[in-house]
């Protein structure tokens, strides 16, 4: 293949992943991070550290592979998705799962070099993944198996550092889902016409004119939930910082989709990843402190 075509594959396969767009995998990320420290008691390690930023990133790349080839019948008839490089046919169905398989094997040799607990639980994490793109055609509220999916890198990080999952760290898992509860129905809440329009059931529909009150409630029942659970554990003005600056950001969150706009509520979900990185710092310095 000359070498103008390979690089007019990669570029469609970049856009395939959302390269440009890493605020998808910081979402994932931030959470993960926060559960290595939590677990860890402070600094994971190096290997540790490693393994998880890469295999977010690997994960989330997959996942975008999966999503795309699950949806493409939908997403040309949404305003917001329907360039998508397998949408349009640019990059076939085939080739899309051939890049996620590729992608989810790398990243479950990153978990290979973990323990044994963690690759199991690493089994438990792609199920979940897979079954999501098709909630959205059954579930009222599929932002819930969304928060599941993309909250299981906390068990994998206690998995990863003591070798089981205790309760705190499904606690911790809870906490999270009400956090992707709040920025997916954000999400949601963009593309709802368009969603009403072919049949697609969403978080932002199921609530209606309830939505920005649930989200600015499951934002306050995260910071709720993760304080309960670490105050104890951390440096409690540390985290008390930590918390200030996420509770100005979900004020700033409200008053961008307080009026439903395109525009306002797009602006909230990718912004979101600023809230997870502050109650990750929050929770690094609380231990770096002690």
């Amino acid at each position: 293949m000359p070498t103008f075509a390979m690089s007019q594959r990669l570029a469609l396969y970049l856009d395939l992943i959302r390269w440009d767009r890493p605020a998808g995998w910081l979402l994932l990320l931030w959470p993960s991070l926060s559960a290595l420290w939590v677990a860890a008691g402070g600094f994971p390690g190096w290997h540790l550290l490693i393994v998880f930023v890469l295999g977010t990133i690997l994960m989330r790349s997959a996942g975008c592979c999966v999503n795309d080839v699950a949806d493409r019948d939908f997403d040309r008839h949404v305003k917001r998705t329907a360039q998508r490089p397998v949408t349009t046919g640019r990059v076939s169905v085939r080739e899309a799962i051939w890049v996620g398989v590729v992608l989810a094997l790398l990243a479950f040799a990153l978990v290979l070099t973990t323990n044994p607990v963690a690759v199991l639980w690493s089994f438990a994490a792609l199920a979940v993944a897979l079954v999501y793109p098709y909630a959205k055609r059954f579930f009222a509220m599929p932002q819930a198996v969304l928060g599941v999916a993309f909250s299981f890198g906390i068990p994998m990080a206690f998995a990863a550092v003591r070798g089981e999952v205790p309760a705190l760290a499904w606690l911790l898992l809870l906490g999270n889902l009400f956090w992707v509860l709040a920025y997916d129905t954000e999400y949601a809440m963009v593309d709802r016409d368009d969603d009403v329009r072919i049949g697609m059931k969403t978080s932002a529909i199921t609530l209606g004119r309830y939505d920005v009150a649930a989200v600015t409630v499951s934002y306050v029942l995260q910071l709720l939930v993760w304080t309960v659970l670490l105050l104890e554990q951390l440096v409690p003005w540390v985290w008390g910082v930590a918390l200030a600056a996420a509770g100005a950001q979900v004020v700033w969150h409200y008053r961008l989709i307080r009026d439903r706009t395109r525009d306002g509520c797009f602006r909230a979900f990718r912004l979101n990843h600023w809230l997870g990185f502050t109650l990750f710092a929050g929770i690094a310095a609380g231990y770096a402190f002690k």
